[in-house]
């Protein structure tokens, strides 16, 4: 019995083996070390990062009208459900206004107004703000003339205003919001300030905001963009700053709830000032430096 079983396991070893020997090796691909790599860096070196800004601000200038027009629309509703997220959470919070106001302020800043940038980023949205640093980047350079300067920026304010105002008209139908004073509140604060202070605001503002925008157009993956986006973003909201796409929404809603602020005064007290301080925020404080580092600002052609 011994010697059969025996039997049996060597014709057994030798069938597998046999086996093993007859199948043919699994081809492993060559993989050249000297191959360029196709994946893109998770962020772009300074200088690429420039030169990509400016690429989508020739991008922006040259589209047409229309189009620069409905794009802006929607960036502008996508901003104004930011601001209906950040007074829903937010300006809900009277209780802790008071006794903790610098958690308020942050729970305001983290909820809203990041998600809306993120919206308008991702798909490719029109935002007045943001083009006042890449289309200025693209016109500085010499590769798109004023006239699609003037464009890009006219037909994006437009088109965000319009957006704006419909996601405010939204919001107030919806009655989401009961019977909270945040829109109010915050509608007549940015209202009683002086010129001086909106426009410092609107500078301060977006200089952050087209930090965002810099910095997420360098980054190719959605975690490094939301990562660029949220912390310039929430900290402007934090600081009490004033964005002029923002208050398109915020103003018109804080005034159908009640408000005593006139059209007039929307514009004369907030909107123009703010609007000049976001343009110098975003062509000067940001682009500005690093076009006379990175790029050819003010070097004679030719």
């Amino acid at each position: 019995m011994v010697r059969l079983i025996t039997f049996i396991l060597l014709i057994v070893s030798a069938t597998s083996s046999a086996f093993a020997i007859s199948q043919p090796m699994a081809k492993v691909p060559a993989v050249s070390l000297s191959a360029p790599s196709l994946v893109e860096p998770e962020l772009k070196l300074p200088v690429a990062l420039y030169e990509g800004a400016v690429a989508a601000g020739v991008k922006k200038a040259t589209a047409s009208f229309s189009k620069i027009f409905t794009l802006g629309v929607v960036s502008g509703c996508h901003i104004g459900f930011g601001i209906f997220l950040a007074i829903s959470v937010g300006g809900a919070c009277p209780g802790l206004l008071q006794s903790n106001p610098g958690l308020q302020k942050i729970i305001t800043g983290a909820f809203g107004l990041p998600f809306g940038l993120i919206m308008t980023l991702v798909t490719g949205g029109e935002l007045f703000t943001g083009n006042t640093a890449l289309v200025t980047a693209a016109y500085m350079e010499g590769q798109i003339e004023r006239k699609d300067l003037v464009k890009s920026w006219v037909a994006s304010y437009l088109g965000n205003f319009v957006g704006s105002l419909l996601l405010a008209y939204l919001a107030f139908q919806g009655m989401t919001l009961g019977a909270a004073p945040g829109a109010v509140t915050l509608a007549t604060a940015k209202c009683s300030v002086p010129w001086g202070v909106a426009f410092t605001r609107g500078l301060m503002c977006n200089w952050l905001v087209c930090m965002a925008v810099y910095m997420a157009s360098g980054c190719s993956s959605m975690i490094g963009k939301m990562t660029a986006v949220w912390f310039p973003i929430s900290a402007f909201v934090a600081l009490g700053l004033d964005h002029s796409v923002a208050n398109m929404c915020l103003i018109p809603l804080g005034m159908m709830r009640g408000a005593e602020i006139t059209i007039a005064q929307m514009f004369t007290k907030n909107l123009i000032p703010v609007t000049l301080g976001n343009i110098v925020g975003g062509a000067v404080a940001v682009m500005l430096p690093f076009g006379v580092t990175h790029g050819k600002w003010f070097q004679k052609k030719g």
